[in-house]
């Protein structure tokens, strides 16, 4: 009876609504023994927005990112995309199915912001944002000097950071060496978002210990929090330190005092890093200096007067030049004449008499012939090289003159004569009119003098 009477029974569940969120049903069904209950949810799954990245995005100018936003539990979703600010999107949007995609390309300064996602799907709405952070630093520093490094005297290194974004958290350090120079922070906000350069400045005077060492200038940009790895780009510069050439010096072979036709030889070296460059001048008579070489050995060969003067050796380099001064004299090249056979000759009419004039100490002689009244020569000269000679051929009365050779060499001039007497062949015939005219016996020497005037004016009076 119980039991029948528990047959009987009936209870009714009223159908309870259920909490039913967009993502999931559930059913359940309850069997008792003398009691069916059944309970029945519906079963699905749950309607939820999802955004990929998970994190936020930090992005450098120029770079592309995309922004991905998908949803489960909805068949037909509904998307839209916005900035919390409602500032422009600046991007492109593409919806799929059930995903958008929101692309920024390249990136620029008006997309750092909250970016959000907003989906509805029938009569709900969700929404999921993520935000985009930007920066900008494109290149390596900069290093820049104000002039060349010249040991002693103080240069100015600009170490420059360029389009920077955001610069209040950038740090500038300049290294010399392995040394710490100077560091600099730019701790200042700007009130506007812009790319800007910046710099960082340091005067220092070279020594020679740093000749071969290195600058470094390293930038180092703080992007995000302190687990973020900062983002670091560094340039380094070798030193090129210079020394202004010194203790330039001149040295003369074989002297500073010459002939004409000498050769000199002279040889600049000067003290400097990098080594000095020579340069040979020759000053002027107006002051000016003429370029004469760009050798450090300077040699003049075949020298003339005009070569006298001061000759200015310049060492230059970079940085800066040093000179020193020398004074070569060139003088007149002393020469000799000679003239052969003798100052005097005694020939015999009919003969042929060679005068022979010959110069020493000059290369280039010129020559001349002349008897010492300006009479005709008579006679036949040639000149070869350092010789000259004057023939007389047959000799006659009328070559008996005293004969000059002159000889031109440069600037100078020299003459050197000789006397040319004759005689004939009647001596023998007239010898013993020449004894009753001397009867004294006469020595050689004497005998010559007959013959060479004497005998003359007995010939005439014949």
């Amino acid at each position: 009876m119980a039991e029948s009477g528990r047959a009987h029974t009936k209870e009714y569940f009223p159908e309870l609504p259920l909490p039913v969120s967009l993502s999931s049903r559930k059913m359940v069904v309850i069997f008792g023994a003398s009691n069916i209950l059944w309970m029945v949810f519906a079963v699905s799954q749950a309607f939820k927005i999802d955004i990929f990245p998970e994190s936020k995005i930090i992005a450098q100018i120029g770079d592309s990112i995309s922004l991905t936003c998908s949803t489960t539990g909805c068949g037909s979703p509904s998307f839209s995309w916005r900035t919390q600010i409602d500032s422009p999107l600046n991007g492109k949007v593409r919806n799929e199915g059930t995903k958008s995609t929101l692309t920024m390309d390249p990136v620029s300064l008006g997309n750092e912001h909250y970016y959000l996602c907003t989906v509805i799907c029938e009569s709900q709405k969700l929404e999921k944002g993520i935000p985009v952070e930007i920066y900008s630093f494109p290149e390596d520093p900069q290093i820049h000097l104000s002039g060349p490094l010249e040991v002693g005297k103080p240069v100015t290194v600009m170490c420059l950071v360029p389009e920077v974004y955001p610069f209040e958290r950038l740090e500038i350090e300049l290294l010399k060496g392995n040394r710490s120079v100077k560091t600099q922070n730019f701790l200042e906000v700007s009130e506007m978002k812009s790319q800007e350069t910046k710099s960082l400045e340091v005067t220092f005077t070279p020594i020679d210990e740093d000749i071969g060492k290195a600058l470094v200038c390293q930038a180092t940009l703080h992007i995000n929090e302190i687990d973020s790895q900062p983002q670091v780009r560094e340039t380094t510069k070798e030193l090129q330190v210079y020394i202004s050439p010194k203790d330039t010096v001149i040295s003369v072979n074989p002297s500073t005092s010459l002939q004409e036709g000498d050769f000199v030889t002279m040889t600049c070296t000067s003290e400097g890093l990098p080594a000095p460059q020579i340069f040979w001048r020759k000053k002027l008579d107006n002051g000016d200096l003429q370029l004469l070489s760009e050798n450090a050995t300077l040699t003049l060969i075949a020298m003339r007067m005009e070569d006298s003067g001061i000759y200015v050796c310049e060492g230059a380099n970079l940085v800066g030049k040093d000179r020193k001064e020398v004074k070569l004299i060139v003088q007149e090249k002393m020469f000799t004449v000679e003239i052969s056979p003798g100052s005097q000759i005694a020939a015999q009419i009919g003969d042929s008499v060679v005068l022979t004039c010959d110069v020493m100490g000059c290369e280039s002689p010129s020559f001349s012939w002349r008897t010492q009244i300006d009479s005709p020569l008579n006679g036949k000269v040639r000149s070869e090289g350092s010789k000259s000679t004057l023939t007389l051929s047959p000799v006659r009365f009328e070559n008996e003159h005293f004969y000059l050779c002159t000889v031109t060499c440069g600037h100078k001039k020299l003459e050197k004569g000789t006397r040319v007497e004759l005689y004939c062949k009647c001596f023998s015939e007239l010898f013993t009119v020449l004894s009753l005219l001397f009867p004294v016996p006469l020595e050689e020497t004497e005998y010559e003098s007959v013959t060479q005037d004497k005998i003359l004016v007995f010939r005439r009076e014949i």
